[in-house]
C-alpha cells in the first residue's frame, strides 16, 4: 500500500497506488493508471478519477489494474549491489468453461 501521507502531493498524484485491485469499463482514453502527464498535474488523475463515473460494468469490456510494488527502504549495506525483491500474481480461471472447450475438436490425420 502506499506509505505516503494523504495529504502530500505525491499520494494525491498516486491515488492508484491506494488499491491492489482495481477494474474499470475499457475506455480507449485511460491508458495509465495514473492518469496523462503525472509530473504536471495537482493530482486526483488516473484510476480514482476513471471510477468516479460509478459506471456499470455488466455485459462491458474490463479493464483490470493490479498494483502492486514493494517498499525499500535503501541501508548504507545495499550499495553499491540493491538486493532483489519480487513481487507478482497469477491469475488461474477456475470453473470458466462447464466442460473442457477442445472435446468437439474434430481429430486430425498424422500420417
Amino acid at each position: 500500500m502506499l506509505l505516503a501521507d494523504s495529504q502530500s502531493s505525491v499520494h494525491r498524484r498516486a491515488g492508484f497506488a491506494t488499491n491492489h485491485l482495481w477494474v474499470t469499463q475499457y475506455d480507449p482514453d485511460q491508458r495509465y493508471p495514473a492518469g496523462d502527464f503525472v509530473n504536471q498535474h495537482p493530482g486526483g488523475g488516473g484510476l480514482p478519477a476513471f471510477i468516479a463515473g460509478d459506471r456499470d460494468l455488466d455485459g462491458t469490456d474490463l479493464v483490470l489494474w493490479h498494483t502492486f510494488g514493494p517498499v525499500h527502504f535503501p541501508r548504507p549495506e545495499d550499495w553499491p549491489v540493491m538486493p532483489v525483491a519480487r513481487c507478482g500474481f497469477t491469475m488461474k480461471p477456475t470453473g470458466f468453461f462447464g466442460r473442457n472447450p477442445t472435446l468437439d475438436v474434430p481429430p486430425t490425420d498424422h500420417c
